[in-house]
C-alpha cells in the first residue's frame, strides 16, 4: 500500500496567511472602497484574524481555539467582496462594451463623412484650372477664324496608310490632363511624326483645348481637337445610354441616390460624380463611329501618364479579340462580382462571379473587328437591359466587362499599371517599371487630395513656366 502522505505541521497557518494577504488584496480595490460598510467590515475581520493568529505561532498545534471562528468570519467578509468585484468587473465589461459600441459608431461616421468630403473634392475643379480654362477660351475666342486652326505638320507618309501612322484617341474636358497625356506620350515615342491623337472635348471647353495645343503644339506629333457636339449622329435616338443620361430616372438617381425622391437614397456618394452624367464617359464605346476611317485604335484615359514607347503595342496580335487590356484578377477586388449584380438572373446565368476584371484606360482596340462583330449594338442591347439600373449601378466599367465578355486579349502587366488615384501602397517598382501609370481613383494628381509621393511623375510633364499656367497660378 503506498503510505499517505502527512500534511504539514504548519498548512492551516499558511492558509490563514493567504487569507489575510487576500483580504489586503481586496480592501486596496475600487469595489470594496465603494461600500464603506465592506470596508469596515473587512478590515475588523482582518485585525481580528491577525491577533488571533498571532507573530510567533509556528505549527498549526499552537493556533489559539478562536482563530478558526475569526477566519470563518473573515472567508465571509471576502467572499462578499469577491463579489463585489465580480458586479464591477461585470459593469466594467457592459460599459468598456458600450464605449467600444460608440467609438465604433462615431469612427463609422467619420469614415462616412471622410469618404463624401474626399468625393466632394474629387468633383471640384481647382481654381488654377478653371481660370485656366476660362483664359484660354477668351483667347481663343478672340483670334481670327483663319487662325483658329492647329498646324500640324505634314507627314511623311500618304495619310491614307494607317498601317505607318499610330493613332490615339483621348476623351478629355481637362486641358492640363490632355496636356500632360500628349506630352508624355510623345517625350517617349520613337518616331513622334507618325503619331496622331484625336482629342474629343465637349463644347464648354473646345475653345480652351484648341488654345492650348495652338499655343503648345506636340512637337513633330500631330493631334486634332473634335467637339464632341458635332458628332449629330450621336444623340439620343440613336444612343440609349443618351437617352438614358439625359431622363427624370437618372437625373434624381444622381442628385437624390434614387430612381424615386420618396424612397430611401443610395448612401454611396460616388455615384453622385458628374462624370457619370457625361457622354465624354461612354465615348469609348463609339470608337468605330468617331473614326471610321481607322481600323485600329490606341485608347488613353486623360489621367494616365505615359514612360516608354507605345508603338509595339500596334503590333501586337490580339488573335481575333476586340480590346486589348491588362487583366486586375490579381487585385483584391477587380473580379466581375464586385461590379456586377450576380443576384439578377440574367448576369448569374451568363458570367461567371469570379472571372477576371480589366482595366480601361490604355487599351488597344482592333476596330476592323469592332464593325465586324457589330460591338457597338451589344453595348446597346446591355444599355438598354440596364435602364432601371438592375445589372449595375452607373459607369462605364461594368458594361464594358458585359460587351467584350470573351473578346479581349490579356495584355502583359507592365504596359498598364493603375491605382495611384487611391493605393499609397502602389510599388514603387511596377511604376518605374510601367508603359502607362493610372491616376485612377479620386487622389488625381492635379488635386489637393492627390498622394504627394505619386505627384511628381505627373507633375515632370507640366511646363510650369508656361505663361497661361504663371497667370493662373497653377503650381
Amino acid at each position: 500500500r503506498k503510505q499517505r502522505k502527512e500534511a504539514p505541521d504548519d498548512a492551516r497557518i499558511r492558509r490563514f496567511e493567504d487569507r489575510i494577504s487576500e483580504g489586503k488584496f481586496y480592501l486596496s480595490l475600487s469595489s470594496t472602497k465603494n461600500d464603506p460598510r465592506l470596508m469596515q467590515a473587512l478590515r475588523g475581520r482582518l485585525n481580528e484574524s491577525a491577533e488571533a493568529l498571532g507573530k510567533n505561532v509556528a505549527k498549526d498545534s499552537e493556533l489559539r481555539r478562536d482563530v478558526y471562528e475569526k477566519m470563518k468570519a473573515l472567508e465571509r467578509s471576502l467572499a462578499k467582496a469577491k463579489r463585489m468585484q465580480q458586479e464591477e468587473e461585470c459593469f466594467s465589461s457592459k460599459k468598456l462594451h458600450a464605449s467600444i459600441v460608440s467609438t465604433e459608431s462615431q469612427l463609422r461616421s467619420t469614415r462616412k463623412q471622410a469618404s463624401y468630403l474626399t468625393q466632394l473634392a474629387a468633383k471640384t475643379i481647382p481654381r488654377g484650372l478653371h481660370c485656366l480654362a476660362l483664359r484660354l477660351s477668351t483667347e481663343y475666342f478672340a483670334l481670327n477664324s483663319s487662325r483658329r486652326n492647329i498646324r500640324n505638320e505634314p507627314p511623311k507618309v500618304d495619310d491614307d496608310d494607317d498601317r505607318l501612322l499610330f493613332h490615339y484617341a483621348l476623351f478629355s474636358d481637362n486641358v492640363l490632363a490632355a496636356a500632360v497625356v500628349v506630352n508624355s506620350t510623345v517625350t517617349h515615342a520613337k518616331d513622334p511624326w507618325k503619331h496622331v491623337f484625336h482629342v474629343v472635348t465637349d463644347g464648354l471647353n473646345y475653345g480652351s483645348m484648341k488654345m492650348w495645343f495652338l499655343s503648345n503644339p506636340p512637337g513633330r506629333a500631330r493631334i486634332d481637337v473634335a467637339n464632341v457636339e458635332d458628332l449629330a449622329w450621336l444623340n439620343a435616338s440613336y444612343s440609349p445610354v443618351l437617352r438614358q443620361l439625359t431622363s427624370r430616372k437618372t437625373i434624381d438617381y444622381y442628385y437624390y441616390g434614387t430612381h424615386d425622391r420618396g424612397a430611401r437614397a443610395d448612401p454611396n456618394a460616388k455615384y453622385r460624380n458628374p462624370k457619370y452624367l457625361s457622354i465624354m464617359n461612354h465615348l469609348r464605346f463609339y470608337l468605330p463611329e468617331i473614326f471610321p476611317e481607322l481600323d485600329k485604335i490606341l485608347f488613353l484615359d486623360d489621367d494616365v501618364v505615359v514612360q516608354k514607347d507605345l508603338t509595339p503595342l500596334w503590333s501586337v496580335d490580339l488573335n481575333g479579340k476586340v480590346v486589348g487590356a491588362v487583366e486586375t484578377c490579381g487585385e483584391k477586388f477587380h473580379r466581375f462580382d464586385h461590379y456586377l449584380n450576380f443576384s439578377n438572373p440574367l448576369i448569374a446565368k451568363s458570367f461567371d462571379p469570379r472571372a477576371c476584371g480589366w482595366a480601361f484606360g490604355m487599351n488597344v482596340f482592333d476596330l476592323r473587328e469592332w464593325r465586324r462583330q457589330n460591338i457597338t449594338r451589344i453595348y446597346h442591347r446591355w444599355q438598354e437591359l440596364n435602364e432601371e439600373r438592375l445589372l449595375w449601378k452607373l459607369g462605364t466599367l461594368p458594361p464594358g466587362l458585359l460587351t467584350f465578355w470573351n473578346r479581349s486579349f490579356a495584355l502583359e502587366k507592365s504596359w498598364h499599371v493603375l491605382g495611384l488615384g487611391y493605393d499609397a501602397k502602389t510599388s514603387t517598382r511596377d511604376i518605374e517599371r510601367a508603359a502607362v501609370i493610372h491616376y485612377n481613383g479620386n487622389a488625381k494628381p492635379w488635386l489637393e487630395i492627390g498622394i504627394a509621393k505619386f505627384r511628381s511623375y505627373w507633375t515632370k510633364y507640366v511646363d510650369y513656366d508656361q505663361r497661361y499656367l504663371r497667370d493662373c497660378n497653377v503650381t
